[in-house]
């Protein structure tokens, strides 16, 4: 998912000195901290000295996951969301999941640092925000680090697996888990075979999509009830690829992708191509797809896991590129925000949608009808 919202508004800094909920402390970063990064005891050797990015980790729950990524997106070096409580279904367990949101910056680079703690402090004013912790690595250590924290997830009847993981490894580990042994031993031979799932290899990069995100899952588990064999579908807000490469997966016959961000769209080709799943991924704007490809015809299937005003504002253009009788799978919405949501869809021409919920976010599902509302304002 890649997000299309606004800019965090630039303000005036706040004395750096002081410390406030949600701004980064210069106070977190310990000797111990700077020890465990580098490997010495940061009294100024050459380990030290070689610590070339800092780690910003924030711990958020619900409505301030969104927020704190985009910031991060925006003016840090892209964002990590950890959840580390994870169901083998959905992705959640009874006890409410811990998530955490990471950047990483040039340890040097005081300008960003500075952009991502005036944002952190504005958005403390907003919503009570833990305060950031900061960590140093080391040079060689930190395209390491941030990879620690994406780990298989199961989805549905997906198996998300990032390119640096042995994929039998965790097929493995997912078969111990379904078969109730919490993935530490193989299935025991008496147990039912469990399904196989369908992997997804990925290397996110620096796009949204690793099926971390509520609402990756609940999108990624729509496709696979939707999707039918040689289905078109469409990947609005592309990300990593990693719904595009779903939908192919479970049996799409063409799958498209558009993205306003091109490093989203480069990222997204490649996942494809290293999932064998032909993917057409575009960088640009929904309303500009129609001049930039004009063969294409509207699809069986839409999937738009973007923000909930995003989806509000394209709902009309969505509606467009989604064949009477057709699907839409909406995401990137909390609860809060389904009823404005679902009322834009059906002012587009969609039927009333059915509502998917994971924790605080949903997912909307909604069937075109026989003309969207500006097939009819046209005539």
């Amino acid at each position: 998912m890649t997000h299309a919202g606004n800019a965090s508004p630039r303000q005036p800094s706040k004395d750096r000195d002081e410390v406030v909920p949600g701004a980064l402390s210069d106070a977190t970063r310990s000797d111990a901290m700077r020890s465990d990064a580098t490997g010495s005891d940061a009294t100024g050797s050459d380990a030290a000295v070689s610590t070339a990015l800092i780690e910003i980790a924030v711990p958020v729950e619900g409505e301030l996951v969104e927020p704190v990524f985009e910031l991060f997106e925006r003016h840090g070096g892209g964002a990590v969301i950890e959840t580390r409580v994870r169901g083998a279904e959905s992705g959640y367990d009874d006890a409410r999941p811990q998530t955490w949101v990471r950047t990483y910056l040039p340890a040097g680079d005081a300008e960003a640092r500075l952009r991502v703690e005036i944002g952190l402090w504005h958005l403390g004013q907003i919503y009570p925000l833990p305060e950031a912790i900061v960590r140093e690595l080391a040079e060689a250590n930190w395209a390491e680090a941030w990879k620690a924290h994406y780990t298989p997830q199961r989805v549905g009847p997906f198996l998300v697996v990032p390119s640096w993981i042995d994929a039998d490894a965790a097929l493995l580990a997912d078969a111990g888990s379904v078969a109730g042994n919490g993935g530490d031993a193989p299935p025991t031979f008496d147990a039912p075979a469990p399904i196989v799932p369908h992997v997804i290899r990925l290397d996110p990069g620096m796009a949204f999509g690793t099926g971390q995100h509520p609402t990756t899952r609940l999108c990624l588990i729509a496709l696979a009830e939707h999707v039918r064999d040689g289905d078109r579908v469409l990947d609005v807000g592309v990300g990593s690829g990693i719904l595009a490469i779903g939908a192919g997966l479970a049996g799409a016959g063409e799958v498209v992708g558009v993205d306003i961000d091109p490093r989203a769209a480069e990222t997204a080709r490649a996942n494809a191509a290293a999932n064998g799943v032909s993917l057409d991924a575009r960088a640009g704007s929904l309303d500009a797809l129609a001049t930039e490809a004009p063969a294409l015809t509207p699809f069986d299937l839409v999937v738009a896991n973007i923000l909930a005003p995003t989806v509000i504002e394209l709902a009309g253009g969505l509606a467009d590129w989604t064949r009477p009788g057709g699907s839409l799978i909406a995401s990137g919405i909390l609860a809060e925000q389904s009823s404005d949501v679902a009322a834009a869809l059906c002012a587009a021409g969609f039927a009333a949608p059915g509502v998917r919920i994971d924790g605080d976010w949903v997912a909307l599902v909604a069937v075109r009808e026989a003309e969207s509302a500006s097939d009819a304002g046209a005539r």
